[in-house]
């Protein structure tokens, strides 16, 4: 990891954190007039049914208590707007360690919004917050996101199509459930493109042998580059 890698400030949040911070994240972008936000209004961007994944139906006092514990965890400031009515701020990019990279901080926000999407998904849906010219650029930003251990592949990169990301921020619980989730589903792709209705020909057995094998290996190659990216992220952390 390279020296001038910021240090590490964020910690993991769970579901409602990650939800309201993509909000706040995402309406600072799109709706800069509206910002910073209401309550209320945070409460309807959580709960609205574009752009979210899963859909979700957070009350007030669930943003309320969402928004404290991120303020006592550094990622969101409470300010006060017109008319003395509180409103909320994130500050994300001193959190996460992005200041100065807007287009790092839109996709680490869309990531929150939808979790785990291929780069493609990843870069049409992220772009309404910042300009991406191209999957060139989405690779180069994912990898300085996953150097700071923000984004994880689920999938190896560097394919030309179907490369599967996520954020860094899951619980360690979560992280692991989503990898053997995304595993088991590129598995089962597989073997449906391997069996008789999916192939074209008549596919020889040491055919389907050797492309169960790649698939093997493309799953140790991603658990690898993950374990690799943890290992630099851990010694980080631990100013080594």
């Amino acid at each position: 990891m390279s020296d001038l890698t910021p240090a590490r400030n964020w910690t993991p949040l769970n579901a409602r954190e990650r939800r309201v911070l993509g909000v706040l994240i995402e309406k600072q972008k799109t709706t800069p007039d509206a910002y910073p936000m209401t309550v209320v209004a945070i409460v309807t961007g959580s709960n609205q049914k574009s752009n979210r994944d899963p859909v979700t139906q957070y009350e007030i006092e669930d943003v309320e208590d969402t928004l404290e514990a991120l303020r006592r965890k550094g990622a969101a400031v409470l300010v006060e707007g017109s008319g003395r009515v509180p409103k909320w701020k994130h500050s994300a990019y001193e959190w996460f360690g992005l200041k100065g990279r807007p287009v790092e901080t839109a996709i680490l926000a869309e990531l929150l919004l939808r979790g785990a999407q291929t780069e493609g998904e990843l870069r049409q849906r992220a772009s309404r917050m910042d300009d991406i010219p191209d999957l060139t650029a989405l690779q180069t930003s994912l990898a300085y996101l996953n150097e700071l251990g923000l984004v994880h592949y689920l999938s190896p990169p560097g394919q030309k199509r179907g490369v599967v990301v996520c954020h860094g921020v899951y619980q360690a619980d979560e992280l692991e459930r989503i990898r053997n989730a995304t595993t088991r589903q590129l598995q089962d792709q597989a073997s449906e493109a391997m069996s008789p209705s999916g192939r074209s020909g008549g596919t020889s057995g040491a055919h389907e042998e050797l492309a169960a094998l790649k698939l093997e290996f493309a799953a140790l190659q991603a658990q690898f580059a993950q374990l690799a990216a943890d290992v630099e992220a851990l010694k980080n952390a631990l100013g080594s």
